[in-house]
Parts: C-alpha cells; sequence; structure tokens
C-alpha cells in the first residue's frame, strides 16, 4: 500500500492550468523548498514514480502526462529541481554540484512512501542526476529509467548558452531570445501558450543552475558500470528521433548497465508530450515488473 508524506498545498507556476487530478505540493528539503506536481489513483495505487525535470525544464514538462500515469494506477511525484522555476535556490553556485542535485532526490525519495524505495525516472540532464542518486542510495528505489539520457557529456556542449550567460552577466531572457529567434522580442499577448510558459520558466530560474547543469552535461564521466552494480533494474528508453545525445551512445549505455532497451516511436526529446500513449505504455510495463 503507497502512503503519502502531507505535502502543503502550493500555488501553480506560470499562466498554463493546472490538469484535473493533479496537485501543485511543496516539498521542504535542506535547501528550502521545492515544488511538485502530484498525482493519486483512485483506486489502489501501483507503487510510487519519482520523476526528475532536465537542464531547463520543471515539473510542468510532465503537465500532461501526469494525468496519465495516475489513471493507469499509478501515485506519482514530479518535482522541480533546485533553481529552476519555484523551486528554492540554493546560496550560491557550490549548491548545483552532481552531488547535492543527487541528495534531493535521494531526500524527496524518503518522503513519498514511508521510506520505501520508489520507482525513479529521469529525464535528459535528470536522468544524469537520477543516476548519480541510485548509485548513492540504491536502497532508496526499485528500478530506475533513464529517459532521454546518456552516458556522458561532451566538452564545449554548451559552450553557446554557456557564452550568452557569461557575456550578459546571467541574463537568461537572453538565452531564451537568443536560442527561439521565432519568439524573440516579442510581447506576451504575441506568443502562443507554449512559449511563453518556457520564456517565463526561464526568467524564474536560477542562472546559476543553469551554468552548473550546463557543465554537468560536458562532463565525460561514465558511470555506467557504478549503476549496474547496484543490482536496480534500469531502463534506457527515448524518442526515435532523440537528437540531445546520440542515439549509439544510449544503446550502449543499456547494454553496459545490463538494461531494458526501448525506442519511444514518432518521438524527439519530450516522448512524455510527444507520443503520450507510447511512453506511457513503456513505463507502465517496466514499471509493473519490479
Amino acid at each position: 500500500m503507497t502512503t503519502l508524506h502531507d505535502f502543503p498545498t502550493v500555488p501553480a507556476f506560470g499562466h498554463l492550468p493546472t490538469p484535473e487530478g493533479v496537485d501543485v505540493v511543496g516539498i521542504d528539503l535542506p535547501v528550502g523548498r521545492l515544488t511538485a506536481y502530484r498525482v493519486v489513483p483512485a483506486g489502489e495505487s501501483k507503487g510510487t514514480v519519482l520523476i526528475v525535470p532536465g537542464y531547463t525544464g520543471s515539473k510542468e514538462d510532465w503537465r500532461t502526462f501526469m494525468p496519465l500515469l495516475g489513471r493507469a494506477g499509478w501515485t506519482a511525484v514530479a518535482i522541480t529541481r533546485r533553481g529552476q522555476a519555484d523551486s528554492a535556490r540554493a546560496s550560491g553556485p557550490q549548491g548545483y554540484t552532481l552531488d547535492e542535485e543527487a541528495a534531493d532526490v535521494v531526500r524527496v525519495a524518503a518522503l513519498l512512501d514511508d521510506g520505501a524505495p520508489v520507482h525513479l525516472i529521469g529525464h535528459s540532464l535528470g536522468g544524469v542526476i537520477v543516476r548519480e542518486a541510485a548509485i548513492a542510495s540504491p536502497e532508496s528505489f526499485r528500478d530506475v529509467v533513464q529517459f532521454c539520457s546518456g552516458p556522458y557529456g561532451w566538452p564545449y556542449r554548451k559552450v553557446a548558452e554557456l557564452t550568452i550567460l557569461h557575456d550578459t552577466g546571467g541574463n537568461l531572457r537572453q538565452l531564451f531570445d537568443s536560442t527561439n529567434p521565432l519568439w524573440a522580442y516579442r510581447p506576451d499577448e504575441e506568443l502562443p501558450d507554449d512559449p511563453r510558459f518556457v520564456r517565463d520558466r526561464f526568467d524564474a530560474h536560477d542562472p546559476a543552475s543553469v551554468i552548473a547543469g550546463g557543465h554537468i552535461l560536458e562532463d565525460h564521466t561514465d558511470s555506467s558500470a557504478e549503476l549496474r552494480a547496484t543490482g536496480l533494474p534500469v531502463l534506457v528508453t527515448h524518442g526515435e528521433w532523440d537528437g540531445a545525445w546520440p542515439i549509439p551512445w544510449q544503446r550502449q549505455m543499456a547494454e553496459d548497465t545490463g538494461a531494458a532497451y526501448e525506442v519511444i516511436p514518432t518521438s524527439y526529446h519530450g516522448p512524455q508530450v510527444e507520443n503520450l500513449a507510447a511512453t506511457l505504455d513503456t513505463f507502465d510495463r517496466f514499471l509493473s515488473a519490479h
């Protein structure tokens, strides 16, 4: 039986509506309060799933997917990481190391089901973070899904973004405008809902978090062997056209970790938005087996 900590309800972030059946809650950690989406199934729960977002993401990347998890019978919590959007900021760049990010995941997991192990999904940079969390505390988790993530980064991967932030003193609006020329410099009323939300979220991020995340994504350390040594079941899965990491690297990561491997059709780097049904089926089959 799944039990949930009595997290306080907090205001939603941004102008996008919160789907029916999804709660916006606060999770208090040493760094401060992280915000999260939470869904609880109407009937008996299959188990508890913890979802960790990627580089410049947040819980809202899972806005349309969370209700599906609840209807499929899962209790699920998708966090907004420290320094992202409306979650607490660390006191400086040293607060955004991979170890600190992973420690937050372990701390959240301990609050979700009376300390029982939970299922763990990490998207993109979140996949790097959950791998580190699983290595640090394998007893906290039932299994690990590395979702559109890779075994390691490479030098200068984020050099364009990091250069913009360096040259503008951490101006994230400038970073948004530079990387989204179609929507750059437009007033809110001219932006479709999704680009407007993403721009608002860029404005709210802690620049130190984005800079630190960029450096993590440039790190060439491969900890696949350490993840395999935990003995945890692992799934490596990505969109058919995912371009964030070379697909052969993701496939090799699955081999190196002894993982199950699935490609989600007709999707890119966000299959939970681009092909909801196939993503739900992929997750549900893997998580249900453990």
